[in-house]
């Protein structure tokens, strides 16, 4: 006979799983009445507590969950070497996963690891979860007294610690430096425009050009699937011959570097009448040619911010510490793919 489990609890009173934990350990946050239906119900149906139902203040694993949506992006990889690097100097261990951008993962990767396996989550969102915005699994865990610290793709819904990135104050400035340098025809390159950091990104430009007094040209407002990075240089070759453009802000590196090529492709000298600026400060950008001028958004900065956060709250004594909201500044690396300041 299957063993029943504290889920199958909540399916049966149509609750929370968070509900039949506070109910089950008599929490006064629940209604007499609900408690005694939840607790007859496990008495009767033989309900033994696993790991998960218990409180994670009765164990420590000394080991952090980290959930990242791809390694394609060289920033996640830098953030992992953040957070790495705090935890082995705070003596606890990683589990290290990949949502691969898909809520069905991320909700399964979510389970698996809080069955006691770890203490604490570390996650930066998937596409699909953001799009879907569907966080009932992040809420079950942290009703359950799972810490999570959450980083660059965050839901704002949800009130726990969160590490982000100032990315209109980055696209923004970036705008104002190019046209310091005497751009007036700025594209803005974006692969994430269903995700809020990619929208922050296109706001900051849009207030960038306008604070420099330049036109907004929508044709210069570029949206591209980033999974169709084999078709980046066709797609912008297409642009780039039917619109006036002197230089490129991307959200991320491969189309930066696409953008770069067609660019050069057409006849441009970069970076004497042609500039190229791309968020994340990775690989990429320093082996391209000529090297890339990137807006850093400090990912390794941004991971150790986010271990110590999750560290300090698995390690107080305190009931409970209020969420905060930790942003990270970006500054631009100048190389040679844009006119030196």
């Amino acid at each position: 006979m299957k063993r029943l489990t504290i889920k199958d609890i909540a399916q049966e009173f149509n609750v929370s799983i968070s509900t039949v934990s506070k109910a089950l350990n008599d929490s006064y946050e629940i209604s007499v009445s609900t408690k005694e239906k939840i607790q007859k119900y496990a008495k009767e149906n033989n309900y033994k507590p696993n790991f998960n139902a218990l409180s994670l203040k009765n164990r420590k694993t000394k080991t952090i969950g980290i959930i990242i949506p791809s390694m394609l992006n060289y920033f996640f990889a830098q953030v992992f070497n953040g957070i790495e690097k705090i935890a082995n100097e705070e003596g606890y261990k990683i589990l290290s996963c990949i949502s691969n951008e898909s809520y069905k993962k991320e909700v399964e990767t979510i389970e698996m690891l809080s069955n006691g396996s770890i203490d604490g989550f570390i996650l930066s969102l998937a596409e699909e979860t953001v799009l879907k915005n569907d966080y009932k699994h992040i809420q079950d865990v942290m009703g359950n007294g799972m810490p999570i610290v959450m980083f660059d793709r965050v839901a704002e819904s949800i009130d726990c610690d969160k590490v982000i990135t100032d990315d209109f104050k980055g696209a923004s400035k970036t705008v104002k430096y190019l046209a310091k340098s005497g751009s007036k025809n700025i594209a803005f390159i974006s692969t994430i425009s269903n995700l809020k950091v990619g929208k922050k990104r296109h706001q900051g430009y849009i207030k960038g050009l306008e604070k420099a007094g330049l036109s907004i040209n929508e044709n210069l407002i570029i949206n591209i699937v980033e999974d169709d990075y084999k078709n980046y240089e066709s797609i912008l070759t297409s642009i780039f011959d039917k619109n006036e453009i002197d230089a490129v802000i991307a959200t991320d590196e491969s189309s930066a570097i696409a953008a770069m090529k067609v660019a050069q492709k057409k006849g441009h000298k970069i970076p004497e009448n042609f500039a190229v600026v791309s968020f994340s400060n990775g690989i990429l950008a320093r082996h391209s040619s000529p090297k890339m001028t990137t807006i850093s958004q400090h990912g390794e900065r941004m991971g150790a911010t986010a271990a110590k956060i999750l560290i300090d709250k698995l390690e107080s004594k305190e009931e409970k510490k209020e969420p905060k909201t930790v942003i990270i500044k970006t500054d631009i690396v100048e190389r040679n793919s844009t006119k030196k300041s």
